[in-house]
């Protein structure tokens, strides 16, 4: 959409605010402070700009926690960002956004995604075109009604001001991308996933995308203060390896993040971050029926109504 009022400052401005807000009250969870790691993109590369990751590996509940910040141009949109919109293939951009991924020791607390990402796409002598994207989902290893119909309560409130119609659409959007076409099993129980959002004009988009990024903390934090004292033993670390397999195949086939900074050439490091520090793959294994592992399967992999 393009539109002569919108400003990218302000975005850039609350993306980095709101990386610093979510590192510290996490760090302050765990009881470990993330580290900084800024960097610049090298001259005469595909991109221009930089960013900033945060980091905690190894801390007293996270195994591994990112959260990425970064602001980049390029003279070509990769085809991942310009599949859905076709005729502006070519046309050089910029992008900025906001990326996390937790991944807790304890098995019974869910690994959680979040992005909130804003596109400007440029002509010389043309309106540049921007859009949003973003969301959040929840990866559980063990699955707990009240813990998914939180999680959705929280993605349903952040959207009810902006129209009664988003959570349900984005609810079915995230249940369909975060989806294994080859495993035909969804990745976890969802959230509210959206792209290529600007209908409703810059700044109720990006008010909408500042409720989201806004109400990250509320939707997961409470489901970890009541998980993350719940004993487990290698049974359930040996399952959430398992499963955090299922992970890394997503993060590599089908996202849609992670290929376009690959095929941006973006930086490595910051751009899979958000792979599990310990992951498994057993060949043709199922959990035994009646088991809570089978249970994930059958009770939460499958796209329901939580709220």
């Amino acid at each position: 959409m393009t539109d002569s009022t919108f400003d990218a400052v302000a975005v850039r401005s609350w993306l980095q605010g709101l990386q610093t807000r979510i590192a510290d009250a996490l760090g302050a969870f765990d009881g470990t402070p993330f580290s900084t790691d800024d960097w610049q993109r090298a001259p005469g590369g595909k991109l221009r700009g930089g960013g900033c990751t945060r980091m905690l590996e190894g801390g007293q509940f996270f195994e591994r926690a990112g959260i990425g910040f970064s602001d980049v141009a390029g003279d070509a949109l990769p085809a991942s960002a310009s599949a859905l919109r076709p005729q502006l293939a070519g046309r050089g951009f910029e992008a900025a956004g906001v990326s996390l991924v937790l991944h807790p020791h304890n098995p019974y607390c869910p690994t959680v995604h979040m992005n909130v990402r804003m596109l400007i796409a440029t002509k010389e002598g043309e309106a540049p075109v921007f859009w949003f994207g973003g969301g959040m989902d929840l990866t559980p290893y063990y699955g707990y009604e009240d813990d998914a119909q939180h999680f959705h309560r929280v993605c349903r409130d952040a959207l009810q001001p902006f129209g009664a119609d988003l959570y349900p659409r984005f609810k079915r959007w995230c249940d369909d991308y975060f989806f294994l076409k080859h495993r035909n099993e969804a990745r976890g129980i969802g959230g509210i996933f959206f792209d290529d959002y600007a209908e409703s004009g810059f700044e109720q988009s990006f008010a909408m995308v500042k409720s989201v990024g806004d109400a990250f903390l509320n939707a997961y934090l409470p489901i970890v203060e009541r998980r993350r004292a719940q004993p487990y033993g290698e049974a359930q670390r040996a399952f959430q390896a398992y499963r955090r397999g299922r992970y890394v195949e997503f993060n590599l086939v089908f996202d849609r993040g992670t290929l376009f900074g690959l095929q941006s050439g973006g930086r490595t490091e910051s751009i899979l971050m958000s792979m599990p520090p310990v992951a498994n793959w057993r060949y043709d294994w199922q959990p035994e029926p009646g088991t809570p592992e089978a249970r994930l399967h059958t009770d939460f992999l499958v796209p329901r109504e939580w709220v």
